[in-house]
């Protein structure tokens, strides 16, 4: 993906985000292995989906989805949504971030510092977010 949005509600295959230089995505990860087993991390970063602004397009973008298709899945997901939310991950290419001018976390840009950790850190996170 070059520019645009994506926002995956199911199951994403092996590699996703290889070649991925522009545009953000959004990936429910329901099973906790996207970023360990799914993702591409040579040039994204990985973050919760925290920011007011990202949230609203989110439910936003899942509730046109529904609207327009009827689609039980997305019927779930907005009726679990406090629940589902902390399982979405968003997908942000290194790339797309110097053109836009935003800093990279410190932690993404040390590469002294093993992806690994900073996978084990967000799987962390939301086991003590979730329990």
């Amino acid at each position: 993906m070059t520019k645009g949005l994506v926002i995956v509600l199911g199951r994403a295959g092996r590699n996703f985000a290889a070649g991925m230089s522009g545009g953000i995505a959004y990936v429910l990860d329901e099973k906790g292995d996207f970023a360990e087993k799914r993702c591409n991390l040579a040039g994204v970063d990985l973050e919760q989906v925290t920011d007011k602004a990202d949230i609203q397009l989110l439910r936003d973008w899942i509730t046109r989805h529904f609207d327009a298709t009827g689609s039980p899945r997305a019927k779930w997901i907005l009726e679990q949504w406090s629940s589902m939310l902390p399982k979405f991950i968003k997908i942000f290419p290194h790339e797309y971030k110097r053109v836009l001018g935003i800093a990279r976390d410190k932690q993404e840009v040390e590469k002294s510092v093993p992806r690994a950790a900073t996978i084990a850190t967000i799987a962390v996170n939301r086991q003590v977010i979730h329990g």
